[in-house]
């Protein structure tokens, strides 16, 4: 399988000094079901849900958690932007009770998931849609064409130069300068850089031969940061940079409008939603709603550098009062409101009607363990 905004401050997510573990139950009497945000009756919801995983998600989350918790004041939702391979790591750890991932689960974790969750293992849903920027620092140039074999040459640091002639010759009319290239990459094990990656591989393999990691091969030589924050704040301060990111959080940076077909298609969440549309799950599980993104459609209008992000959750908890918080939070932030409150935020693509009601139908099966 293959998976708008500046980062707000972490701290309200931080997860420092947290005792409960990933599937346990919750320190509190248990609660009666409801729905997130929008619910007009008192809560009864009480109790902390810890999370950590995707960068990407950052702002979405806080606008969740913001959400959830001035209609639920008796629940406190922390989330750590660790990034996606410690995100999973920390959820099969029983650190988190969910994790937030740019790439779904592969096989190995999926029955690593089965030994803490129970036989089902882990429920994973769609919850985040986004482009990934191809963002840089050039100043007085604000876009740049390119198709994606020259991504792959600028990436690869076979092109090194602003002005080389493979880029001015799909930027007719743009003054490129004869500034050095910095790439800029995630230091930490990313999904965003998996799904750059996927892309890369896919769409110019005769460049990119790397394979598809969630790190950045290491004998590419090229500056890196700790998460998407990091990296975008590194770019912003190197002139010449270029880097991979989720769109929403690239602030004044200059973006890459990508060749699909026969047009350069700019990022958007509409040419990110049109994209996932077209994709289809790698599974035939009401659980698993892992998708297979086309990276090489010549379809117009969309982009195909994009991250579907997921929500993955236990199958089973030991307790009726942290299914309860789980599943109101899960289906709150996969709900057309949960959906349009992360949108205004973090500029994201809401998911389809058909998607929310997989996704929902999904985190319903979530029960206690027998």
């Amino acid at each position: 399988m293959k998976a708008l905004r500046i980062g707000q401050s972490a701290a309200v997510l931080s997860v420092a000094a947290l005792a409960l573990t990933a599937c346990g139950g919750s320190n509190t009497p248990a609660a009666s079901s409801t729905s997130g945000a929008s619910s007009s009756a008192a809560s009864t919801l009480e109790g902390t849900l810890t999370g950590g995983g995707a960068s990407s998600q950052e702002s979405a989350m806080t606008a969740w958690v913001d959400g959830f918790q001035t209609a639920n004041p008796d629940v406190k939702v922390q989330y750590n932007p660790v990034g996606s391979g410690a995100g999973r790591k920390g959820f099969l750890a029983e650190q988190y009770q969910f994790a937030g991932s740019d790439s779904a689960m592969d096989e190995e974790e999926q029955a690593d998931a089965a030994k803490i969750c129970g036989t089902d293992g882990a429920v994973q849903v769609p919850g985040y849609i986004s482009p990934i920027a191809v963002a840089f620092n050039l100043p007085g140039v604000e876009h740049v064409n390119m198709d994606a074999d020259t991504i792959a040459q600028v990436f690869t640091g076979k092109i090194k130069k602003w002005n080389d002639e493979k880029i001015a010759s799909q930027n007719e009319g743009v003054e490129l300068p004869d500034t050095a290239i910095t790439v800029v990459h995630r230091a930490d094990e990313s999904g965003t850089t998996k799904n750059f990656q996927d892309y890369l591989d896919a769409a110019a393999p005769k460049t990119w031969t790397y394979g598809v990691e969630e790190a950045w091969p290491s004998d590419i030589t090229a500056e890196n940061a700790q998460g998407t924050s990091g990296v975008v704040k590194l770019a912003t301060e190197t002139e010449g940079s270029i880097v991979y990111a989720d769109a929403s959080q690239i602030g004044t940076l200059g973006t890459v409008a990508v060749k699909v077909g026969e047009e350069y298609v700019a990022y958007s969440p509409e040419a990110a939603a049109k994209t996932v549309e077209t994709s289809e799950k790698v599974s035939d599980s009401e659980t698993d709603l892992a998708i297979e993104l086309d990276r090489t459609s010549t379809e117009a209008d969309t982009y195909p550098i994009v991250l579907v992000s997921y929500h993955i959750y236990c199958s089973t908890y030991k307790d009726q009062a942290t299914v309860d918080l789980i599943k109101a939070f899960g289906k709150y932030a996969v709900s057309a409101e949960g959906q349009q409150v992360a949108a205004d935020s973090a500029g994201n693509a809401p998911l389809s009607e058909a998607t929310i009601a997989e996704a929902q139908k999904a985190i319903d099966s979530i029960t206690v363990a027998k």
